[in-house]
Formats: structure tokens, sequence, C-alpha cells
């Protein structure tokens, strides 16, 4: 079968986008398996920008089937308004297109206002979520017995009934955590909420069922992922991570489709690295060269607005997230932001308590702890957007990428050097 995964290694917002978006011709469907609407993709072609949260970016491509599966929690109010925005820029997505799995866990008000009580308790403690309720959601999928899925959203008795029982319960916290706090309503909910089942049941189906399927016809399928391998809940930086498996652990959990079946696994990553919200971040600049970062590579959140973290490339970190999702390749992106820099550093090892490691630490205070031993390159001034062949690259670029590649593992082939489709060097 040939099926291909994307994956980012580092903390996200590593362009996987573009990459899902070059592939897409090259596959008949295109899966969404984890995460939420915090999770953002910026695609650019033809002189357009598409901004995607929960959107697959195959949605671009009319010839490709859009699956959404169970591992992803939906907010039905942000998912319309982005589908109606992408419907005005792109056209209509007719329900056989666009698949939503009644296994996918549900968002509503209250997971929002829970998550703001959490946040907010924690003061300079705080995770530095997006308040966007993904966390709480998927607390409640764990715990089972106060969750509503798709499937249950599109029968009305039955999600009227959960509601009722969920949203008492949920009034008790909020009365114990401030008597003042105005109780939630399940009328109110419910008739939102009801209507939104009403526009996306047409897509609503399946999908462990549609995927099997699709694998045994042996049909191409390429995975999506959102966040990236150090954000997973179990292999990420704990408790600074996402709330699902956000490395390429999660494929077979996320959508019901084993690894096996996957041919080859591409890890994208920046030329540099970049950190939103809290934790630790080795090789973060607190200095004009992490403002240039952030200003030329327009480092702030598609989903949030908020100014992303810069640093220098860390591959300690990269390759941990390289073996834990198991890739073949490397995707580097965003390389021409570094243009113009007079030298680069790379962070090939730590130093934790007097030792020099290569492992990424396991726990949250080694890293706090952890200092950068950075390998210097020297860096170059020309203006490289417009190159299409590795060896039209400036020799310190193509020195940069080898050093990249030595240090992780795992061969670069494709090199981003600019946000449009076309700005794309492919080396295989």
């Amino acid at each position: 079968m040939s099926a291909t995964s994307v994956i980012g290694l580092q903390w996200g917002d590593e362009a996987k986008g573009k990459i899902v978006d070059l592939l897409s011709e090259q596959h008949e469907i295109v899966v969404r398996y984890l995460g939420g609407n915090n999770a953002g993709h910026t695609v650019k072609f033809d002189g357009k920008t598409y901004k995607l949260s929960l959107l697959p970016a195959g949605v671009l491509n009319p010839n490709v089937t859009s699956v959404i599966t169970g591992g992803v929690v939906i907010n039905p109010k942000a998912f319309l308004k982005e589908m109606e925005s992408i419907c005005d820029q792109n056209g209509p997505i007719e329900p056989s297109r666009l698949l939503i799995s009644d296994r996918a866990h549900v968002i509503f008000p209250y997971h929002m206002q829970e998550e703001v009580v959490f946040e907010e308790s924690r003061k300079e403690k705080a995770i530095g979520t997006t308040m966007r309720g993904i966390g709480t959601c998927y607390r409640d999928k764990a715990g089972r017995t106060h969750a509503i899925r798709m499937g249950d959203l599109i029968r009305p008795e039955f999600f009227r009934s959960r509601l009722e029982e969920i949203v008492a319960y949920k009034n008790n916290i909020f009365q114990a955590l401030d008597p003042d706090a105005e109780p939630v309503s399940v009328d109110a909910i419910y008739e939102e909420y009801s209507e939104y089942a009403k526009i996306l049941k047409p897509h609503v189906v399946d999908t462990n069922a549609y995927l099997l399927k699709a694998v045994a016809e042996q049909r191409k399928i390429l995975f999506e992922g959102a966040q990236g391998s150090l954000l997973d809940i179990d292999h990420g930086t704990f408790p600074y991570v996402t709330s699902s498996n956000s490395s390429g652990c999660g494929i077979h959990n996320g959508s019901g489709v084993s690894e096996r079946y996957i041919e080859k696994m591409i890890g994208v990553v920046k030329a540099y690295t970049t950190r939103v919200g809290g934790g630790p971040f080795v090789t973060e600049l607190h200095d004009s060269v992490g403002q240039r970062i952030r200003d030329v590579g327009n480092e702030y959140g598609t989903v949030t607005g908020r100014p992303r973290r810069c640093g220098w490339f860390d591959a300690v970190a990269t390759r941990y997230g390289a073996n834990i999702s198991g890739v073949d390749c490397i995707a580097v992106m965003l390389l021409d932001v570094l243009s113009g820099l007079e030298e680069l550093k790379v962070c090939e090892a730590y130093e934790v308590n007097g030792q020099q490691v290569t492992d990424f630490p396991s726990h949250i205070l080694d890293l706090e702890q952890a200092k950068p031993i950075y390998r210097t390159i020297p860096g170059w001034q020309e203006d490289i957007t417009g190159i299409r062949k590795m060896e039209d690259l400036p020799e310190n670029a193509i020195a940069y990428i080898k050093a990249v590649e030595e240090i992780i593992g795992k061969p670069v082939e494709i090199v981003s050097v600019g946000p449009d489709r076309e700005q794309t060097i492919l080396l295989k």
C-alpha cells in the first residue's frame, strides 16, 4: 500500500501544511487524526493564502477526500466558520469529499470555561494553552462518563439526555470553584448545537470502516500530523504538551489504521526552532537575532496570533522527535529566513549537571537546567527564495543542511525556500 505520513518533529508550527498540500496531488485521501482547532496550517499558492485549523490541507485539492478521524476533538462552531471561509476562497466542499468520524469528540462552551479556570489557577506555572477547550475535552474523553461524540450529536434525543446529565455535573464544578459563576444552560447549548448537527450530519460517517476499506483497496492515503512530536502527551516535554499523541505514535490510535501500512514517514522541521506557550526551550534566543528570526519568519500563531519563542536549531530535541516518530527522511522548512545572518548555530548536545549528553532529557527539571553545546556554521547573504535546485544554493546553505542531516541521522529530501508551493527544492 502507498501510504505516507507527514509529522512535525519539533514543538509544532513547522509548516507541515505546505508539505501536505504538495503531497496531496499524489494521494487520494488526506487524513487528520489528532488535535483540535488549536493547530494551524497556512498554505499559499496562486497568490492566495489559506489558513486551516481543523480542516486537513487536502481539502484544497478537489480530487482528494479529506477525513477527520475519531482522534480529533471538534468545536462545531469553529469548524463551520473555517469551512465557510475556505468555501468562499476555494469553492464548495461536497459531503463525499469531507468525512468526519462519528467517534470524534465534541467541544462545548463549558470545556472552554473550564480551561480558563484551570489555567488561571496555575498562575505563573500555566501551561500556555490556547483556551479553546481542547485539553478539557480530551480529559472528558479519557474520563468516559462526561463526553459527547459526533455520533451522539446527530441523534437528538440521545444528545439531549447526555447533555442534561453532563451540564448538571459541570454546573456543580463551576459553583464549587466560584459561587457567583453563571450556570451553564442546557437549553441554550442544545438549541445551538442542534443547528450545527443538522449542517454537519451529511459529513458524519464511520471513518474507521472507510479507511480500513481504503487500505484493503490499496488506495493512496496521506496522514497529516498536527502540532509536533515534542508536544506528544506521552513522549513530549510533559506537562508542557498537548493532550493527544502528536508524534508518529498517534497515527494508529487516532485513525484506526495501523502504522505498518505506512510506506514513508516524512519528518518536517524548521531551519531553526520555535515554541509557543510555557516550558523549557534550551536554544531560545532573547536577543536581536531571535527577534529578527521572529520578524522575518512571521513567527506568530496561525490560530492565536501569539508571538512564537525563537531560537537556534535544536538537533538534540529534533533527533529525538525523529526517532520516536520513526521518520524516513526530513523536510527542512523556512531556510530562507536564515539568509543574511553572519553565522548560524546548531545545537548538537546538551550540558546537564556538568555532563555532556546527546539524549533528550525525559524529566522537565533536567531539561530546564540543560545548556546548549553548539556547532557554528558560517551564514550566507544571498536571497535563496528563487532557487529550485540544491546545487544552486550558496555553499554555506548546503553546509548547514548537511550538518542538520548528519546530526539527526536522517536524509534531507525536501527544502523549502519560501511560503509558496513553488518555492520548494525536491531532492528525491
